[in-house]
């Protein structure tokens, strides 16, 4: 009978190291009066002390004075460190932790060694310690922390660049990019990462994007073309896209930088006889692609001050008019000549009165007409600048001036002034609110004018009018269908809302506008890519009858003719 309890007590000792080499785990038992009752021998794997030291019956401070011996020991701190806790204090302070019911830390032993250690205090007043060695987590968890501050200086990097950056990975979607290629689209990171260019830009763009992607990533060469960009703020962007591959073999990306080139040298183009003094400027605008217009003119311009505006914008084909800006502030010019140049005008800036004197001579050589000096109210020598500068009106802006508000004015005072007997009669019959004389309108040249800037989607208007022998033409953006409009005074409208230049809504208002005083109103129908509340919306404001949604078909262009053209109608289904 006294035999078998230290039988068991062997086995139980054999079963719990077996058990700490198989964990790979140190565990020290010890009593309510802090003697070691068990000491794995995996303990002399953490701290080299004598192994009597670990035998049951030792004293719990003697182990600990002899880890503090050893210079190995949990908390200890670097050689550069001055600061060093002498044995009695050491020893105490871990005595107490032992006594907490619960404590967890992982702590630094010797130079490159990183435990975690884990104390119980049971209510029995026995405590136990358990040491894991964490180095090879502690290296990983140092280097992702490390990884992590990278990529976030990287990206405070990406982001304070003024050139566009993008990367994309091998499926083509965006996992990278900085604040100004945000900038172009008008839209948050969040709304343009996990997402490809078909989502972004034009489909025949889009796929553009795609091949020269997909050359990169497959051959590795770099690519570069020169590209126009119109941002979503109407403004102009000239760059100059470079592509290249990165990564590892099976984990390549491609990064896109546009750097802006917008102040090209003008010897750029060949040019070697340029003197170095002439300054910077684009010479040649035919080395650019035309890549994605991002401007939405509705979005930025006030539907409802056009209309307020009168029956003016007939008068207008924005395309002719000459508009500069006087400011020396070069936010305001920005903003300004932006909204002008988005919006069709011809327009801009000189910053102090020399430029504008030498612009003055300029325009007087050439025999060109200037229609609106916009004059800053903070431009130098203002008071100098006559009323009716080089006889043209001239218009106060301030900094805080809306831009819309600042458009409408322009067209305002453009219709408001008498044609000058040197300025050439326009192509149709002018009329401004108040005359009581209407021209009769001529009889209609075509049923139908479409106004599409997407060159497939032209084709296929073309082959369902054809097929249902309706004449019609084609207008590649609202200005010209507002041309085409007075020209050929068709029977119908077939209007896409998002054209470049000028979109279908404020082709709408111009034409709705001309048709004031002849009290006779042509049938325009939109047509729209999405069926969203805000475009329904913005159609009947603009004074549209009806829209239709892409794709479009034979069966509803023919709907629509029934219903706006029935005699046409009658005649191409008889």
């Amino acid at each position: 009978m006294n035999d078998g309890a230290p039988n068991g007590a062997d086995i139980n000792r054999v079963i719990l190291e077996s058990s700490c080499d198989a964990l790979g785990i140190a565990v020290l038992v010890c009593s309510r009066d802090d003697t070691i009752l068990f000491a794995s021998r995996t303990m002399l794997q953490y701290f080299p002390v004598p192994p009597e030291i670990l035998m049951p019956g030792t004293r719990l401070r003697d182990f600990l004075g002899a880890v503090y011996d050893t210079g190995v020991r949990p908390g200890t701190v670097p050689e550069s460190s001055r600061r060093r806790t002498n044995r009695e204090d050491w020893i105490a302070e871990h005595m107490a932790l032992h006594w907490r019911e619960r404590y967890e830390s992982i702590e630094r032993a010797g130079r490159t060694r990183w435990v975690s250690m884990r104390k119980r205090r049971l209510s029995s007043g026995m405590g136990i310690l358990s040491i894991t060695d964490v180095s090879d987590q502690k290296k990983r968890d140092d280097q992702l922390q490390t990884d992590l501050e990278r990529v976030e200086l990287t990206e405070q990097i990406l982001d304070a660049q003024p050139n566009p950056i993008c990367v994309k990975d091998r499926n083509l979607n965006y996992i990278a990019v900085n604040k100004a290629f945000c900038l172009i689209h008008d839209l948050p990171q969040d709304a343009i990462l996990g997402r490809s260019a078909w989502d972004l830009v034009e489909s025949e763009l889009a796929e553009r994007f795609e091949q020269s992607d997909r050359m990169v990533l497959d051959t590795g060469k770099p690519h570069s073309q020169a590209e126009h960009i119109v941002r979503a703020d109407g403004s102009d962007l000239w760059v100059l896209t470079r592509k290249y591959r990165v990564g590892m073999p099976g984990r390549h990306f491609v990064v896109t930088c546009m750097n802006d080139v917008t102040d090209i040298a003008v010897w750029y183009h060949g040019g070697e006889d340029a003197p170095a003094q002439a300054g910077l400027q684009i010479s040649d605008y035919s080395i650019f692609a035309a890549a994605q217009n991002f401007y939405d003119p509705f979005r930025a311009l006030n539907v409802q001050q056009l209309v307020e505006a009168g029956s003016m914008i007939e008068t207008l084909p924005a395309r002719g008019l000459r508009v500069l800006v006087a400011t020396g502030d070069h936010m305001v010019e920005e903003r300004l000549v932006a909204r002008l140049r988005g919006s069709g005008l011809d327009a801009c800036a000189v910053r102090d009165a020399d430029e504008l004197r030498a612009f003055g001579r300029v325009v007087d050589d050439a025999g060109i007409k200037l229609d609106v000096l916009l004059l800053d109210a903070a431009f130098p020598e203002r008071q100098h600048v006559a009323g009716a500068w080089r006889n043209c009106p001239v218009l106060s802006v301030s900094a805080g001036q809306d831009g819309a508000a600042v458009l409408a004015d322009v067209f305002r005072v453009c219709s408001e002034r008498a044609p000058s007997p040197a300025m050439p009669e326009p192509d149709w019959t002018l009329s401004f609110e108040g005359e009581d004389i209407a021209a009769p309108l001529p009889a209609p040249q075509v049923d139908v004018l479409v106004a599409e800037d997407n060159q497939i989607n032209q084709f296929v208007f073309t082959q369902i009018l054809e097929g249902l022998g309706v004449s019609h033409r084609i207008a590649a953006n609202g200005w010209e269908a507002v041309e085409l409009w007075h020209e050929l005074q068709p029977s119908l409208v077939l209007m896409d809302v998002s054209m470049p230049v000028m979109n279908g809504f404020d082709a709408t208002v111009a034409i709705r506008a001309a048709e004031k005083p002849r009290n006779q109103k042509t049938p325009i129908i939109g047509v729209t890519a999405q069926a969203l509340d805000i475009d329904l919306q913005q159609c009947k404001a603009s004074g549209m009858d009806d829209h239709i949604m892409k794709p479009v078909s034979p069966d509803m262009i023919e709907a629509v003719l029934r219903k706006f053209m029935p005699a046409k109608a009658m005649r191409t289904t008889g």
